[in-house]
């Protein structure tokens, strides 16, 4: 095995040549380091490779860049709906207001606010875009409950009882009504069928699209 950096169109990239593989591997970490695997240590061969696969390099790149700009300054900012704010506007009005009455030296209290922000800011935005798509869906809940989760953005049960994770408020919009119909959709199908994911496209024709659009965001 034998390791060296490649650099091709501005792009740094890290060759791990081992001859035992069977296959050529390209990956992007979330921190953008850009690592190819190969049994041939051709240089022809590599470069006809990477100019296969910039643009989907350039593509996972982007992403990345895109995760890092949803991280935010602790006190000084705050994400909504994909934007980041500024704790000084008048989206943050209430989170400025709860920071008041805090010792602000102890970042768990700081970060109870934030979470009372977006719990209130969830349910402020997401229990009227669920009466709206179980309305035209012709669907009836039980309850609708916010909590924060670390796994999934929200889930349904047997009885009709959907929970949505609080920091869905940080994505976009588009995304909530995707994960909003989602879950209402288990309510007649308790699966992932084909017939379960029809009925979603039927009210986001796009659903896929979003799906994979939301495997970039980190619940960590």
């Amino acid at each position: 095995m034998s390791i060296s950096e490649i650099n091709f169109n501005n792009l740094r990239i890290l060759h791990i040549y081992k001859p035992n593989l069977k296959n050529s591997y390209i990956s992007v970490k979330k921190n953008g380091e850009i690592t190819l695997k190969t049994s041939v240590i051709s240089n022809s061969y590599i470069q006809n490779l990477l100019i296969k696969k910039e643009f989907w390099i350039r593509k996972q790149l982007k992403i990345v860049e895109q995760n890092r700009s949803m991280t935010v300054n602790i006190q000084d900012e705050v994400i909504l709906f994909g934007e980041i704010y500024s704790i000084d506007t008048n989206e943050a009005n209430a989170l400025r207001e709860y920071l008041k009455n805090v010792d602000v030296s102890n970042i768990i209290n700081i970060s109870k606010c934030y979470d009372k922000f977006y719990k209130e800011s969830a349910q402020s935005y997401i229990v009227p875009r669920v009466e709206h798509y179980a309305k035209i869906m012709n669907l009836n809940y039980s309850d609708i409950k916010f909590r924060k989760m670390r796994s999934r953005w929200g889930s349904c049960s047997s009885r009709g009882i959907i929970t949505f994770n609080t920091e869905l408020v940080k994505i976009g919009k588009n995304l909530i009504d995707f994960i909003v119909v989602h879950e209402l959709a288990h309510i007649t199908h308790m699966n992932h069928s084909k017939k379960f994911h029809l009925l979603v496209e039927r009210y986001i024709p796009d659903a896929k699209v979003l799906n994979q659009e939301l495997r970039r965001f980190s619940l960590s």
